[in-house]
């Protein structure tokens, strides 16, 4: 950790993972979205095991779904979204995959949410574009977020260089990010790497860190 002018300037994996000032985003595990990629059973037990190792320490837990406007409320956009995914060429013939409440549209049950951690709702790549989640972040002094979650390639990219637009230090921890196409995906993380704002860790590395004793203030009994 560096200083200046009374600032803590973080400059390492483990000056970020400190448990008062980070948080962790799972991003869109949904049952319909669980099934349309290959080795989702691997990246689901590894965010279990993130999850976890997150609970277990204290630190706080957001959750994002995507979710499908019914046809009728889909604009241009979302029409040509969903056509472009569904492969189909006439917008009557998009079928929404992820309405609220339906079977698909949940987050997958080995994830269950526990009551003190927030689901946010979304139709847009980014989780900070549409949602309360900035919001929540910067009101709990948040200044570094984890990410796991599917699919790196499609919404997991977008949501880290937003965190960074927002002036939060991004994790990725890359074997706990599925993906619907592993070149793209690999694309994504070297993107981001020669961008250099965010960090990419694994599973083991991340919940090693977190799990230190004593590394944050709320352990000790401050509030």
């Amino acid at each position: 950790m560096k200083t200046f002018r009374g600032l803590n300037v973080p400059t390492s994996l483990s000056d970020v993972c400190d448990r008062d000032h980070l948080a962790l985003l799972v991003y869109d595990v949904q049952v319909g979205i669980v099934s349309q990629i290959g080795g989702s059973q691997t990246i689901v037990a590894n965010v279990g095991r993130v999850l976890k190792a997150a609970r277990a320490a204290r630190i706080r837990v957001f959750f994002t779904r995507h979710m499908s406007l019914p046809l009728e409320l889909m604009g241009a956009f979302q029409l040509r979204m969903a056509m472009a995914w569904q492969r189909v060429d006439e917008p009557n013939l998009v079928k929404p995959w992820f309405l609220r409440d339906s079977p698909g549209f949940q987050i997958a049950p080995e994830l269950t949410p526990l009551g003190a951690e927030a689901i946010f709702d979304k139709i847009t790549m980014s989780a900070f574009e549409g949602t309360p989640l900035s919001i929540a972040l910067r009101d709990c002094g948040v200044t570094a977020v984890a990410v796991a979650g599917i699919a790196l390639e499609v919404g997991i990219e977008p949501t880290v260089r937003h965190a960074i637009d927002l002036g939060l230090i991004p994790v990725i921890i890359s074997d706990a990010c599925g993906s619907g196409n592993a070149d793209a995906a690999r694309r994504s993380l070297e993107a981001l790497t020669f961008e250099g704002n965010a960090l990419i860790t694994d599973v083991a590395t991340f919940t090693g860190l977190i799990g230190r004793p004593g590394n944050d203030a709320r352990e000790s009994g401050a509030q």
